[in-house]
């Protein structure tokens, strides 16, 4: 009876201390920091935009056919369009498989249209401007005082600026991720990279992919 009393107590500090930390965790203090989905775990309600500003339900969509998500920084960044450029030469592959492939970005509907057109891409982008989505999945973190003071020098990026946990006004980005989901939104394969100059290979994707299930 002593011994059931006290795991109950354990519990219940364990819960009480862990709930504040998760909603502290919503924006992570840096990329290192960042708390990401991960496999097993299911798809969050998310709701985003598509090119013309309409309204998309991620679950409903995901739930079409089994998906593989990429998150990406925005347009701004080569190193994400350099990733854009390896997916769509793999894209023929992965619809083959049977997957349908998305990426999502804090980018507006508006520069998604531009990015398919630069990059000349047949596959879905979302605009995550509210950096809804990057919260729900834990990737979204603050960049420092001197990467947030240059990249808002050089970019028209205040709309992703909020207060960090000290006050301090910073650049919110997401943590470059690819997710492989099923079409019940349950994660087979995460990929997240805190350093946004590696990606996955596409021969990792490639593999991958070929071992999920595809119902």
């Amino acid at each position: 009876m002593r011994n059931k009393l006290i795991t109950s107590l354990l519990t219940s500090l364990l819960l009480s201390l862990s709930l504040p930390m998760l909603a502290k965790a919503e924006i992570a203090p840096d990329a290192v920091s960042v708390a990401p989905l991960l496999n097993g775990e299911t798809l969050p309600d998310v709701t985003l935009r598509d090119i013309d500003g309409n309204k998309v339900d991620l679950k409903a969509l995901v739930s079409q056919k089994p998906s593989i998500l990429f998150f990406y920084r925005g347009g701004w960044c080569p190193y994400c369009n350099a990733q854009m450029g390896q997916l769509k030469a793999i894209e023929p592959r992965l619809l083959e498989m049977g997957f349908q492939l998305i990426g999502i970005s804090p980018d507006s509907p508006e520069k998604l249209k531009a990015s398919i057109r630069d990059n000349k891409l047949d596959y879905t982008l979302l605009s995550d401007a509210n950096l809804d989505a990057a919260q729900a999945f834990g990737l979204a973190f603050f960049t420092d005082e001197k990467t947030s003071a240059r990249y808002l020098s050089r970019m028209p990026l205040e709309s992703l600026v909020r207060n960090n946990q000290d006050g301090h006004k910073r650049l919110v980005l997401p943590v470059p991720a690819v997710y492989m989901l099923d079409k019940q939104g349950l994660v087979h394969f995460q990929y997240v990279n805190p350093n946004f100059k590696v990606r996955p290979a596409p021969e990792l994707i490639l593999t991958a992919a070929g071992l999920l299930p595809k119902n």
